[in-house]
């Protein structure tokens, strides 16, 4: 008989509103503290302490309008939040500073999270959707200057981006983006040429969250409706469906690969958080403690596996925290 899946290891209470964004800090040296940020409906970013569990710093930066993306860059002082005032600001939060040192305006009005790509010391890539309906620009940060603009083909009819991941294979090699759009499909994008490699429909609704794993070329997207789908890219750079799977409950708002590529959680509508084995997409643990959708998932950056975490954040208004499968 399988065992019955385990409480959150603690709870964080005290956001005030929706949880829609979750990012850990967790592998510093000694004696730095593990952190994780939070963005919430009501517009604050939370710092919170992963030792006292309680938040350290609260910050206000997007004039209490949603916050959907929060990221590092490079260390957790360099912060960058992405929030429906259509603004992404970037922080230096460094001696306890709270204010935000940059931004950038988006002309786009949905809730595509940005994507980051660390390219060079101190030099990254972001993709953000655009202010033409169907269209992503990347830019370069800090210095924010444009890198190019991808446009669907004329008549392709992809609807708005939805959801976005930059990655390399390796440092050196070229700056590549997978696209999930509203029409059901993801699209690979080639960031130095600006255009399409290979578009694969693999949802009937819009795509809303996918991850990508570099190392198998395999990636998996979720949607508004049942089915989980595992797709690769091939040698050729096409993508191809390689299988899918059927889910009791509809709607998935967010997916994420573990760091060490072993297994994956996602956040539901049902208010579930699943977990499974990344090879062969085995069903490990259904979690549920929320009352309310699981808006967002993401693993620790621990050195140590032992130490690894799974955080959760639902519209509850909680983020729970979670630790499962970690000595592997």
């Amino acid at each position: 008989m399988a065992l019955p899946p385990p409480d959150p290891q603690f709870v964080l209470r005290g956001t005030g509103a929706a949880v829609h964004t979750l990012h850990f800090s967790c592998g510093g040296p000694e004696p730095d503290i593990p952190v994780l940020f939070s963005g919430s409906e009501n517009g604050f970013i939370h710092v919170w302490n992963l030792r006292t569990h309680r938040v350290d710093t609260a910050l206000d930066g997007h004039g209490r309008k949603s916050v959907y993306c929060v990221e590092t860059m490079g260390g957790k002082d360099r912060l960058l939040s992405q929030g429906r005032d259509q603004r992404i600001c970037l922080w230096d939060l460094a001696e306890g500073r709270t204010a935000v040192t940059d931004s950038v305006s988006m002309e786009h009005v949905g809730f595509c999270r940005c994507s980051l790509l660390k390219v060079a010391q101190g030099r990254w890539l972001m993709a953000m959707a655009a202010r033409s309906l169907e269209e992503v620009q990347i830019l370069e940060l800090p210095s924010k200057t444009s890198v190019c603009t991808l446009k669907p083909e004329v008549g392709a009819k992809l609807g708005m981006p939805m959801c976005l991941k930059l990655w390399q294979l390796n440092c050196g090699s070229q700056p590549v983006l997978l696209a999930g759009y509203e029409d059901g499909s993801v699209v690979l994008w080639n960031v130095s040429m600006g255009k399409a490699l290979s578009r694969l429909v693999c949802h009937q609704e819009p795509v809303m969250s996918l991850d990508f794993d570099s190392e198998k070329a395999k990636g998996i997207s979720g949607s508004s409706e049942k089915v989980l789908s595992i797709w690769s890219l091939n040698e050729q750079q096409n993508l191809q469906v390689c299988k899918t799977h059927e889910l009791v409950n509809a709607g998935i708002s967010d997916i994420t690969i573990r760091p060490d590529k072993k297994i994956l959680a996602t956040g539901g509508w049902d208010h579930r958080i699943r977990i499974f084995g990344w090879k062969k997409l085995k069903p490990l643990a259904v979690l549920d403690y929320h009352t309310a959708t699981v808006h967002c998932v993401s693993f620790s950056d621990h050195r140590n596996p032992r130490d690894r975490l799974l955080a959760a954040g639902s519209k509850d208004q909680r983020i729970s925290v979670w630790s499962i499968y970690a000595q592997t």
